[in-house]
């Protein structure tokens, strides 16, 4: 029996660096849906996310600086966070799905994923 529909579609996943974009990814795959985990933060090509993967669903997790900077130990500046959000401002205007990850767990994040795709039909 081939994949229902529901779960062929390419789901594209963008964010600042530790707002859970791989563990989301890797959360999704093990439901069956296809994803790819796009490095939209590191582009100087504001629509990269299009032209790489052009995904049928796209979800912006966001993360403000400080829990990024916990989350993957980074050492880095506000202005450094800042740039990311700049790069990553055509994918937010254009994603289905913007989820604030600061206060969730991973569960809690994969769950609203989850929740919104089904309620949705997509993909």
């Amino acid at each position: 029996m081939d994949e229902p529909p529901s779960k062929i579609q390419l789901i594209g996943v963008v964010g600042p660096c530790g707002s859970g974009k791989s563990t989301l990814v890797e959360g999704l795959e093990k439901h069956g849906y296809e994803c790819r985990h796009i490095a939209q933060e590191h582009s100087y090509v504001p629509d990269m996310w299009q032209l790489i993967t052009q995904p049928g669903i796209l979800i912006y997790l966001n993360a403000s600086f400080a829990v990024s900077t916990a989350r993957a130990k980074l050492d880095w500046r506000k202005k450094d966070h800042s740039e990311q959000l700049r790069r990553l401002s055509h994918a937010r205007s254009h994603a289905n799905l913007i989820i604030d990850t600061d206060n969730l767990t991973p569960e809690d994040v994969l769950q609203r994923v989850l929740d919104f795709l089904a309620r949705t039909g997509k993909p």
